[in-house]
């Protein structure tokens, strides 16, 4: 409802002091804040990029608010998803949303979601809400909303981090580019890392979700010009910003309705070559470890490919630093053999993927190797609990 009613849309007493500064403002005023009032806005998430956006909209006066998550609020969250507390560990984050929205604002209505958006149920969720804004992390996820916005025409605001780099744009706004004319086709499965193997600058989404938050009240408000037909990318360590352009793709594919994404992004199929890789591969449990380093045994190297700021952070006793960049590179392979020296190779990294593929690299240079399933999470969970998770 971007063009509401206004006569019919009445604030209270309280409402006129709450939003004082917002009537003030000449962009913004009594009817800018009725509008705010009107307005319905879905996040998609409730993450890093979704906490300062959640809070900021709330905040602002945005009437309605949807969210849809389906995750619990882990102590590795409170980094930099804001909005969750250490009281909320364990527990569904929408409801942790939820709870803070209303403390900073009850006059929001706050719809929960608590269910992974899916191609069956995408239009449902969309359909009611003026304006989608997307802070999930994940490519399949992004083509959905992506699609579900354009078959139902909402704004799609749209943000990315990863490390110190952030970026945001809005989507499917007024004739201009959607998701798919910045990428025609998702990435193989696997080259992006995940926040959770590559990091995150814990203030990176707050700037990104600030970002995101703005261009929602922009649209609501109709005024300013907004990112649509512009990708805003932020480093934080440069503290700089600069633009690409962006434009609708005249020749891109047609979209007539929701597809199977994660077939889209390729994802079971390099889940069914992880397997059959792990099914060709040797593995072992961190107790099976645990048990070869109590017996005393000398003929394994235990190899641990992770960065070393994660070395430094916790490790495996007896373990020797290798990085899988440097494996990948063919430096290490080399080290790796003048380590061995006939003994048998065991590999491991924070959770298992990188040790699976580094025992791949090392295989093609006549290297067999044995992996540790799970990691050193695991190590940490089955074996010493005082070494460090992250």
């Amino acid at each position: 409802m971007l063009n509401p009613n206004l006569e019919q849309i009445q604030l209270t007493k309280e409402e006129y002091e709450r939003y004082s500064r917002h009537l003030i403002l000449p962009e913004v005023g009594l009817d800018g804040q009725k509008r705010l009032k009107a307005a319905s806005v879905l996040c998609i998430g409730t993450g890093g990029l979704g906490s300062p956006l959640l809070l900021y909209l709330a905040a602002a006066g945005v009437g309605r608010i949807g969210i849809v998550d389906f995750d619990i609020v882990d102590f590795s969250n409170l980094q930099r998803q804001v909005i969750h507390g250490t009281s909320w560990v364990g527990k569904p984050k929408i409801a942790s949303a939820k709870d803070r929205i209303l403390e900073i604002n009850p006059f929001c209505q706050v719809d929960l979601y608590e269910t992974r958006l899916s191609a069956e149920n995408a239009l449902d969720i969309v359909a009611p809400y003026d304006i989608v804004v997307d802070g999930t992390d994940n490519f399949p996820t992004r083509y959905l909303v992506n699609d579900a916005c354009v078959l139902l025409n909402k704004p799609n605001v749209y943000g990315s981090i990863f490390r110190f780099e952030g970026q945001a744009t809005v989507f499917n706004y007024e004739g201009g580019p959607n998701y798919r004319d910045l990428y025609p086709e998702p990435p193989p499965p696997g080259l992006v890392p995940s926040c959770a193997e590559g990091g995150v600058l814990g203030i990176l989404p707050g700037i990104i979700g600030v970002i995101q938050a703005t261009e929602t009240v922009k649209i609501i408000l109709g005024t300013g010009q907004t990112l649509s037909g512009r990708l805003l990318l932020y480093n934080a360590l440069d503290m700089s910003f600069r633009e690409l352009k962006l434009r609708p793709n005249p020749v891109r594919p047609v979209i007539e309705k929701l597809i199977d994404y994660e077939e889209f992004c390729g994802i079971p199929q390099a889940k069914a070559a992880e397997a059959q890789q792990q099914a060709a591969m040797q593995e072992m449990t961190v107790t099976e470890l645990k048990q070869l380093i109590d017996n005393g045994a000398h003929d394994f190297v235990l190899l641990d490919v992770r960065n070393p700021n994660e070395y430094e952070i916790a490790r495996i006793p007896g373990s020797v630093l290798v990085p899988l960049p440097d494996i990948e590179n063919g430096d290490g392979v080399s080290k790796v053999k003048e380590l061995l020296n006939g003994h048998k190779l065991i590999v491991h990294c924070k959770l298992g993927g990188r040790s699976a593929k580094a025992i791949g690299i090392l295989k093609e240079s006549g290297i067999e190797g044995v992996n540790v399933t799970g990691g050193i999470n695991a190590w940490s969970q089955d074996v010493d609990s005082s070494v460090p998770q992250y």
